[in-house]
């Protein structure tokens, strides 16, 4: 066995960078705890027929509440319906979006050694 070889030729070299990589990996992990408990008490809103309706959702997609104004009732129940669809559909897109973001800022420098 060669001077600093170690084990099966894993040296020390590798050794330190997969000793960084846990560290790394240590970090996004309480990050992502951290991310989870934000992303709870986060309120993302979604509308539709310019504030007509709005949708409110945790960033984990978790339904809040509804708001629908006296104008919005006049429409009818299946305009009404649309309105509620849409602002859903707006509140689960950027939570969505938001939760993406926040992973990517999460995870960003993270190399681990044979994820490449």
């Amino acid at each position: 066995m060669t001077k600093g070889q170690g084990f099966g030729g894993f040296g020390l070299g590798k050794m330190k960078e997969l000793t960084e990589a846990f560290k790394k990996a240590q970090q996004v992990q309480e990050g992502a705890k951290r991310l989870q408990e934000e992303l709870e008490v986060m309120e993302i809103e979604g509308e539709a027929g310019g504030g007509l309706v709005k949708v409110v959702l945790s960033g984990n997609q978790e339904p809040r509440r509804v708001e629908i104004t006296k104008d919005a009732m006049g429409e009818g129940p299946e305009v009404l319906a649309d309105l509620v669809l849409a602002a859903a559909k707006d509140a689960y897109n950027k939570s969505t979006a938001t939760m993406r973001e926040r992973m990517e800022e999460l995870t960003g420098g993270l190399n681990l050694p044979g994820l490449g």
